[in-house]
């Protein structure tokens, strides 16, 4: 199905470029200073003073490279409330924000259906199998745990992306590529046009829809048949460097760090035996995650042959690592700060090979992340601050309880799945009550609970007040996909479910909103920018730098920095 609308679309450009009377034997888009390759590298969790925290041991080639002769800027915040993996990766992608694009969050409660849904979960395109099934993986993820099929599409984007009008624009000559370890880091930069790849904790291999492809290219099942996760067969997650030479070298083993399932709190860090259940997902938990996504990725970037003509191509390189790391260790920790400057030798590595397969002078970069990262509670409470866990349950409690108490009204809440409160409609309705009314209500009771500094009614009018948080609410809210009452912890407090996550990002605070944007490439001048952005203007300055037309429902500006003297 996905093919047959492919080329219905290659051929509507064909129609257009010949009535416009382009079109003369096989055309070619130029892109301007001669760009054959556009490369947009997210770091899933790089909060924005990561790379100032560790630079001093970056190499040249890696990070360094990009901060010495890139556009950098400081002073980057997403505009929405719910930080996410999802909604910052596609926010990245489209060049807007939830309320347009409709990634409210990794998961929402659908009404329809009475269940939880999956931001990319798409029945209709099952996973294409690879080399069959190894034992499963243990399924730590939250959102992944909400999923009721494997299949994936990228059908409940609501927006067009760049990568979507580079193809449009090129009549459908451009390559349209992307991969991640996760598929939610895939999925919303290859758009609804290109190709996406994602790894497996079921199988060790990168794996894909039937959105995509009815059959695997031959390289990837090459790839796959290599079994490179499993090589590391027990091995172990070892320091690169000297522990006298970190940071947080003294601080490798604190009580509120997750003891991943014998995953350990301390290094060494052992995988153990390629069978069992956890294996694949702890080298996603690992330097490991990345370096098998850098190495698939630059298998597809010679056997798709990206960036060997005038036409640009397009590859999304989205590294997962990081943001897993933190979620068991925490953002200040020493296996955050090994990932980094590991991450630092994987991208020196991916930029060489760029080099050498298309020039780094035909080739613009945008690096940046989906959201940046919390600090852990107990961390913070070390250090000071009043600050604890609320878990969905006593959300829950609380709001039922004031529903009780004011109205009568029992079971007020269908589900709460962070940050959304879903009131029971039916039950409000043949109680005969005003909606508003109960959500005013819910909402004054949960904001009475230490640690919740707004419950925020999203529809209809509001005691809430304009406010800068109120808008970031507001930008996440989409009316179809959102709950009734947003939540939103004070700073640095947990508020998610209960289970091994020691840390979650997800809040509209300036550690979760704050992520690193950097572009570099032909004809872009190395500065420093520390001007607030968004990164829902990468989009938009892609596609002028390019020469497309913006994505649809873009609200960003491009960034004039980077436009200057072209």
């Amino acid at each position: 199905m996905h093919e047959v609308r492919r080329d219905w679309t290659i051929g509507l450009g064909f129609v257009f470029l010949v009535a416009a009377g382009l079109l003369s034997g096989v055309v070619a888009v130029r892109a301007d200073q001669d760009v054959r390759l556009v490369l947009q590298i997210t770091v899933d969790g790089l909060r924005g003073d990561l790379l100032n925290r560790y630079g001093d041991r970056f190499g040249e080639e890696g990070f360094r490279h990009l901060l010495d002769n890139g556009a950098v800027f400081t002073n980057a915040h997403y505009q929405h409330a719910n930080t996410e993996t999802i909604v910052g990766h596609t926010t990245l992608a489209t060049g807007t924000s939830p309320s347009r694009h409709g990634m409210v969050g990794n998961v929402w409660f659908d009404r329809e259906s009475g269940r939880l849904s999956y931001n990319i979960e798409d029945p209709a395109y099952p996973l294409l199998p690879s080399r069959g099934q190894n034992s499963p993986g243990t399924q730590l993820d939250p959102a992944q745990m909400a999923s009721r099929s494997n299949g994936r599409s990228p059908s409940a984007i609501l927006a067009s992306t760049f990568s979507d009008e580079l193809f449009v624009h090129s009549g459908g000559q451009a390559k349209i590529f992307s991969v991640s370890a996760k598929d939610r880091g895939a999925v919303p930069l290859a758009g609804h046009m290109g190709k996406a790849f994602w790894y497996s904790t079921d199988t060790g291999d990168f794996v894909t829809s039937r959105f995509y492809y009815e059959a695997y290219p031959e390289w990837v099942s090459r790839w796959n048949a290599k079994g490179l996760a499993a090589s590391h067969d027990g091995q172990s997650w070892t320091l690169l460097n000297d522990r006298s030479t970190y940071l947080f070298g003294d601080a490798d083993d604190r009580p509120y760090e997750q003891d991943l399932y014998g995953y350990g709190r301390t290094f060494p860090h052992a995988f153990g035996s390629a069978d069992s259940a956890q294996f694949r997902t702890y080298l996603l938990v690992s330097p490991i995650g990345d370096r098998l996504t850098n190495d698939f990725a630059k298998t597809l970037i010679a056997n798709e042959e990206l960036g060997q003509d005038d036409v640009p191509d397009y590859l999304a390189v989205s590294f997962s690592s990081v943001d897993a790391i933190n979620h068991f260790f925490g953002p200040s920790s020493l296996e955050n700060e090994d990932a980094v400057l590991q991450l630092d030798l994987v991208l020196a590595d991916l930029l060489n090979f760029i080099d050498d397969k298309v020039g780094l002078e035909h080739t613009l970069i945008v690096l940046s992340a989906d959201h940046g990262m919390a600090e852990m509670p107990e961390f913070m409470a070390e250090n000071g601050m009043s600050v604890g866990r609320i878990f969905n349950e006593e959300v829950e409690a609380i709001a039922n309880k004031a529903a009780v108490d004011r109205f009568g009204l029992k079971g007020v809440v269908e589900r709460f799945y962070r940050p959304y409160l879903y009131l029971n409609a039916k039950a409000i309705e043949e109680a005969d009550i005003e909606r508003s009314e109960v959500e005013e209500v819910v909402a004054e009771a949960l904001m009475q609970r230490k640690g919740i500094a707004l419950a925020m009614p999203v529809r209809g009018q509001s005691n809430i007040a304009d406010t800068a948080l109120s808008e970031q609410i507001k930008n996440n809210s989409h009316m179809q996909r959102s709950g009734d009452i947003y939540v939103v912890q004070e700073p640095y407090w947990f508020l998610f479910g209960k289970g091994p996550i020691a840390v979650m990002h997800g809040s509209p605070w300036r550690y979760d909103t704050y992520v690193p944007i950097i572009l570099a490439g032909p004809g872009i001048e190395p500065q420093k920018v520390s001007r607030l952005v968004h990164p829902a203007d990468v989009a938009p300055t892609l596609a002028n730098l390019v020469g497309t037309k913006i994505p649809s429902s873009a609200t960003g500006q491009p960034l004039r920095e980077v436009l200057q003297g072209r």
